[in-house]
């Protein structure tokens, strides 16, 4: 059985969208992400799957499926991995010249339990904050890994739900990167 992990980037001041719920944050980072990106790759290698809301879908295919990815060291892995679109509204959700992702349509609950049954690696969710918050409050994120970027925002939005339990983490690892980039992994501890 897979575990969903939520990776996003956030700002220094906790932000991983801004007042427009936009996340522009990164196009502020001077120079290349080398470092953090080889790392990337390697954890890409333990994660089977990826899920994503229909706004991050958007903007993920304009991208990663296209010529644009080209330099990108982590475009094949994450191109390769299996996808996920949850969205009421798509009917399909092509991935360039790859097999489409998977539109899920009904209960978000039920198809992420499913996803993570049917897993016998990871499940990432990218972006998506919306999506990302109803796993939280259902109990379905397993870990997080927040990727601190030395940006501050000021205002906008966060990766946890209003009323998450903040005593729900548990700090596994830190790292630190080029560009003055944080990880931080944490695992999810589970309610009684």
């Amino acid at each position: 059985m897979g575990q969903l992990i939520v990776q996003d980037f956030v700002t220094a001041d906790g932000y991983a969208a801004d007042t427009n719920n936009e996340f522009k944050a990164y196009e502020l980072l001077e120079g290349g992400t080398a470092e953090f990106d080889r790392a990337q790759l390697e954890w890409l290698g333990s994660v089977e799957a990826m899920v994503l809301g229909a706004n991050t879908y958007s903007y993920f295919v304009e991208f990663w499926p296209t010529p644009a990815s080209d330099g990108e060291i982590i475009a094949p892995a994450l191109n390769g991995l299996r996808r996920h679109v949850f969205s009421r509204h798509l009917e399909e959700a092509p991935w360039g010249d790859f097999p489409p992702s998977t539109v899920e349509s009904g209960d978000a609950i039920q198809a992420i339990r499913r996803i993570k049954r049917e897993s016998t690696k990871d499940i990432v969710l990218w972006g998506s904050l919306s999506l990302g918050q109803t796993f939280f409050a259902a109990g379905e994120v397993d870990a997080v890994r927040l990727v601190v970027m030395p940006v501050g925002q000021g205002s906008g939005r966060g990766v946890f739900p209003a009323g998450h339990d903040p005593a729900l983490l548990k700090l596994e690892d830190v790292k630190s990167y080029d560009q003055g980039l944080v990880e931080l992994s944490y695992s999810v501890r589970k309610r009684p």
